[in-house]
């Protein structure tokens, strides 16, 4: 469990230094009416950031964003989802431990905190929290420093902490199981992330991004979406937001046979959904073929301030999150 954790936070730090992981990020925050993640990312010094919004929106995805996009782009972004760490090991991985802190502890390790240095610590799900650690982590978060377990050393806090959740702190304060405290922490400014559903102007943008990234991956040539298929996915309610009209598009793309996406390449449930609806939607070539370059080319690329090519008109980008 802990070198499975430890793995993922390493893996979080290289994704963010990738020119795709950049791409992705400026795809969400590029347009001029989504005003909140460009400003959180100009604020100094760093206010607390709570991201809100249902399973599968995209909350990582913005944290990555204010992060790729703010001063500290070139240090770690390490997120970690806190219902996924078992109570009894939450304070090892956060705070880390020196050897002999408990039973296993066979020599010193850093925690989550340390381990993203000046960088970025995305805390996922923090309304998942044990109110034990809730409290741990409030002092943590007002003394700016923090004790690896079995130490005495007093370690600062230089990261930027971010926080996400999808579930309702005010409705967990009233029933006891969130600190009203440690909400007045975190959420100087909050960010809400809106569900696909009342976003469907979004969809074309987003199955061209999804496109690009996995024709390069699969080695496909699909670069079309068809009007009925196009209507059917303008016209699905998305529970699992874009998680899931990801993964759509990922597996359209894999059972395709005519380098276009039809109905018949959709689910059941969506083929129910046809009509005759938007036009079909077309992705730049050159853009797909950038994501197919090597990591050190693709990223010597792209610059902060150059909108990523495979978005073009007649479709508009993201809605502004209100």
């Amino acid at each position: 469990m802990l070198k499975s954790l430890n793995i993922r936070a390493r893996s979080a730090e290289a994704r963010t230094r990738s020119g795709a992981a950049k791409d992705s990020c400026r795809h969400w925050c590029r347009s001029t009416d989504w005003p909140q993640p460009k400003n959180a990312c100009a604020l100094r010094p760093d206010p607390a950031l709570l991201i809100t919004g249902e399973s599968g929106t995209g909350k990582e995805l913005v944290a990555r964003a204010i992060h790729n996009l703010g001063g500290r782009s070139a240090t770690p972004f390490v997120a970690v989802s806190c219902g996924a760490i078992p109570e009894t090991l939450i304070e090892a991985e956060l705070f880390g431990h020196e050897k002999g802190a408990f039973t296993g502890a066979t020599g010193p390790r850093q925690g989550l905190l340390e381990m993203a240095g000046q960088g970025t610590l995305f805390l996922d799900e923090i309304g998942e929290l044990s109110l034990n650690t809730q409290v741990k982590l409030l002092r943590v978060l007002q003394q700016r420093e923090f004790t690896r377990l079995g130490a005495h050393r007093a370690i600062p806090l230089k990261a930027r902490v971010l926080y996400a959740t999808h579930r309702d702190l005010n409705r967990m304060i009233n029933e006891g199981s969130f600190r009203r405290d440690l909400l007045f922490r975190i959420n100087v400014i909050n960010i809400p992330v809106p569900a696909l559903r009342d976003r469907p102007e979004d969809i074309p943008s987003l199955v061209r991004h999804f496109l690009q990234i996995y024709c390069a991956s699969c080695r496909k040539a699909v670069t079309t979406v068809d009007p009925q298929a196009m209507s059917a996915l303008m016209s699905h309610e998305w529970p699992g937001n874009v998680r899931e009209l990801e993964n759509i598009i990922h597996r359209a793309i894999i059972v395709d046979r005519n380098n276009q996406i039809g109905i018949e390449d959709l689910p059941k449930q969506l083929q129910d959904l046809r009509d005759s609806g938007p036009l079909p939607i077309s992705i730049d070539r050159r853009a797909v073929a950038r994501h197919s370059e090597p990591e050190h080319r693709r990223g010597s690329r792209v610059t902060a301030s150059s909108p990523t090519s495979a978005f073009r008109e007649p479709f508009p980008g993201p809605r502004a999150v209100k």
